[in-house]
């Protein structure tokens, strides 16, 4: 089956970043918008400033008006996004049987964690990445092994190979390899090509990939996602996959593990009392969001895009020095901000001078100095703001 990246038409819904006013947004009280004063514009956290796409909206609160809100069961979810990975991927021979539920994707990653490592074992990542990465794989008690991506924010194999060699050093030969597909911060969309080379070389090296793919449907226009597991080689890894991220769904939490076919007894031993994490409200709305939130989702991708395209031109007219790819995935902004007078560390003089909230690049490992990530999922209005604001910063 050949994929569908953009739909076949205009979308029928209207953007659902421009729908909410900033009023309407300080009313809420989740970690976006309550953890800074109100003077303070919050584009920082993945949260995105969008009403509930209207399927997921009306499966929710017809469980409630029933009083459906007991433990999770069956396999609606995992159908689900098997119909939607193959529709928007290709991915044709997804496995129900080969999945499970999860409370969210970073639990989910322990878990799998867990299935190929020991205590003690060290784990692979791509820095700069995800900063949550970094406390879980220790509190776990594995070691984190970082491995630069390279300049241009892809995968580095040089340096991938070196990380591979260091922990297999001496006959280990139990360590994981944590991927980010798409890559987070950088918004990178990893090619068949690549995902290839990472399965061989972990295959050559004996490592395990564990795959957080909870971005992958946040994807541009014309640009194509390829999940790990369908790539030669990747039969013996695991994914971790959500709606969450894509239909701004993190306060109902709700994750699926998928095996590759030489994985699925690791994932057969998973404990039953994992399952027990997530929310019933959680799948219910999952299940909704990818089953029959697609127009909704396809509104979204091309506001995103537009909005890559204003901050490319906000940023060229106020804060020239600022570097910025728009990137293919995600709705992360990486921002090299270095050759601003800010330091290492500039998204505290935005806050402070700006008062504009955005992440600081320190927490995402070694390459993140210099760098501030910014959450463009937002409205046009208050990421213009937002720049205007930022541009304050550097006099």
């Amino acid at each position: 089956m050949v994929p569908e990246t953009t739909p076949d038409a205009a979308p029928a819904h209207p953007n659902p970043l421009g729908q909410l006013s900033l009023d309407e947004l300080r009313r809420r009280t989740s970690m976006k918008w309550r953890a800074y004063p109100e003077d303070v514009l919050p584009l920082w956290v993945a949260e995105m400033d969008v009403a509930l796409a209207e399927p997921v909206a009306r499966a929710l609160t017809d469980a409630i008006a029933l009083g459906d809100t007991g433990y999770p069961a069956g396999t609606a979810y995992a159908e689900a996004l098997a119909e939607f990975a193959g529709k928007r991927w290709g991915w044709d021979d997804f496995a129900v049987e080969r999945t499970a539920i999860v409370p969210d994707v970073m639990l989910g990653i322990v878990e799998m964690l867990k299935l190929v490592t020991g205590p003690g074992d060290p784990v692979v990542v791509n820095c700069p990445v995800y900063p949550p990465f970094y406390p879980f794989i220790r509190n776990m008690d594995r070691t984190v092994v970082e491995a630069p991506l390279g300049g241009d924010g892809r995968l580095d194999f040089a340096e991938l190979e070196s990380a591979f060699d260091r922990v297999t050093e001496g006959g280990r030969r139990r360590a994981g390899y944590l991927l980010c597909n798409p890559h987070n911060p950088t918004g990178t969309l990893h090619t068949t090509a690549e995902l290839t080379t990472v399965a061989r070389l972990s295959h050559t090296y004996g490592i395990r990939v564990v795959a957080d793919e909870i971005h992958a449907p946040i994807v541009s226009p014309g640009a194509r996602f390829v999940p790990y597991l369908t790539v030669p080689g990747g039969e013996n890894a695991f994914s971790l996959m959500s709606a969450s991220k894509a239909w701004n769904l993190a306060g109902l939490k709700a994750a699926l593990a998928i095996a590759g076919p030489d994985a699925a007894r690791e994932l057969a031993e998973l404990p039953e009392e994992v399952s027990h994490g997530p929310s019933h409200l959680g799948i219910l709305a999952h299940t909704a969001a990818l089953r029959d939130a697609g127009p909704w989702l396809d509104a979204l991708l091309l506001g995103l895009d537009e909005n890559r395209r204003l901050l490319s031109g906000l940023l060229a007219e106020l804060l020239p020095a600022v570097r910025y790819t728009p990137s293919e995935s995600t709705y992360l902004a990486w921002l090299d901000c270095r050759a601003l007078p800010l330091g290492d560390d500039p998204a505290s003089a935005f806050l402070e001078r700006g008062r504009v909230a955005l992440n600081s690049g320190i927490p995402f490992g070694t390459g993140g100095s210099g760098h501030v990530r910014l959450n463009l999922a937002t409205s046009e209005e208050l990421l213009t703001e937002a720049v205007r604001r930022m541009a304050r910063a550097p006099a």
